[in-house]
């Protein structure tokens, strides 16, 4: 920035004094923007690549030149057209040398995971759609907070993006806290409908309070690991302390299940179940693979007793300030990654299913009575019901 005061300085004074060795104040003005016109292509010349720090500091640099007595007030105003004419020119050079606009997008999960990944390549399609001005700066395994921590960052402006699951995102809307009721997605293809139709209208309403919702990308079905038995029924569950998201449903289901819910970051789970400070956790077979829960718990029972989305969210302070072109790239961005990430999603959960399988330490039980399990936890949706309403859980059995 220095450097270009210095010049700005220069340029002033050079054609100050050229202006000034001429006779007659007409002629004066008409050599001296002549001159100051040709030092002004050749310093673009020479400099063209800090054009944009000129722009920047060019008022700096005339207001040097008239301290140190470079040119009085009267000169600069004769030059005021060429003036004029080399900031319009400099502004509109900087606009292919400005800096890039840099994000953070904050995730709790591997970079393995599925949604991990999702967010390299949402963040690989948005530098490559705005030709490199957009670039996001990912950071997972909780390197920016936990879920709590990311909802607060990103509705107060301090962090731009983040990944967080419905779960933590009903704590400002509680409504799409529908989308963690137990058994209430017939497959994965409901799942997903219902997630891009009423997930997306419920999500909305995060923009009143400092949250834009991206989209909703997938988390996948969540399952029961524990040290101290394989769930094949009801009463497996009974007494087992069981991590559970930071939610009152998550808790709700495990006290219906006969569980002891004990709610816990992810970042902390593993640590908790190497030390037996709780018996098991449950969630989607990417985490308990990534996060390597599997090496620290005997059994691994396939439940699929909820789905988790995990939604894109962006800065409502942030979004503002974009444009709506650079808005839109994010917005397909989003969509295209999320089509992406569901993919790699469903594959990957046959890999993670092989290595938990190939392990020597974990058991992998699918003889579960499910049935079973949904009865028992049915009384959830009453609850949710009398609290929000039945429309959305209505809503949501009618897909088809």
């Amino acid at each position: 920035m220095s450097f270009v005061v210095r010049e700005v300085v220069f340029l002033i004074q050079e054609n100050a004094v050229l202006a000034r060795g001429r006779e007659g104040r007409s002629q004066s003005s008409q050599d001296g923007q002549k001159c100051f016109s040709q030092s002004v292509q050749r310093w673009l010349k020479r400099n063209r690549p800090v054009a944009a720090d000129f722009f920047l500091s060019a008022k700096t640099g005339i207001w040097l030149a008239v301290c140190r007595g470079c040119v009085c007030i009267d000169e600069l105003l004769m030059l005021r057209p060429i003036l004029t004419l080399l900031f319009l020119c400099f502004f509109l050079s900087s606009q292919a040398y400005a800096a890039p606009r840099l994000f953070r997008l904050g995730h709790e999960a591997a970079p393995q995971n599925p949604y991990g990944q999702g967010a390299v390549y949402f963040a690989n399609l948005v530098k490559e759609r705005s030709n490199g001005s957009l670039v996001i700066e990912v950071f997972p395994q909780g390197a920016l907070g936990n879920q709590k921590e990311l909802l607060e960052g990103v509705a107060t402006g301090v962090i731009d993006m983040a990944l967080i699951g419905t779960a933590i995102l009903a704590r400002i809307v509680p409504e799409v806290a529908v989308f963690d009721l137990p058994y209430l997605f017939r497959d994965i293809g409901h799942a997903r409908k219902a997630a891009d139709t009423i997930g997306l209208d419920l999500c909305r309403a995060t923009a009143s309070h400092g949250i834009y919702t991206l989209d909703l990308w997938e988390n996948g079905f969540r399952h029961v690991t524990n040290n101290v038995r394989p769930i094949r029924s009801l009463r497996d569950m009974r007494g087992l302390r069981i991590r559970v998201a930071d939610s009152p449903l998550s808790v709700e289901t495990m006290n219906a299940l006969a569980a002891a819910p004990t709610p816990m970051s992810l970042g902390e789970v593993y640590t908790a179940l190497e030390t037996g400070v709780i018996d098991g956790q449950e969630s989607p077979l990417a985490h308990i693979a990534t996060k390597e829960f599997y090496t620290v718990q005997s059994y691994l029972s396939l439940t699929s007793h909820s789905y988790s989305i995990e939604a894109l969210v962006i800065s409502a302070e942030v979004w503002k300030t974009l444009s709506p072109s650079d808005q839109e790239i994010l917005r397909k961005a989003a969509l295209d990654a999320k089509i992406w990430q569901r993919a790699l999603c469903r594959a990957l959960d046959t890999v993670f299913l092989r290595t938990i399988r190939a392990s020597t330490t974990c058991v992998v039980n699918k003889d579960v009575d499910r049935k079973a399990l949904a009865n028992k936890a049915r009384s959830v949706w009453k609850i949710y019901g009398e609290r929000f309403g039945d429309a959305s859980l209505k809503a949501i059995q009618a897909i088809q």
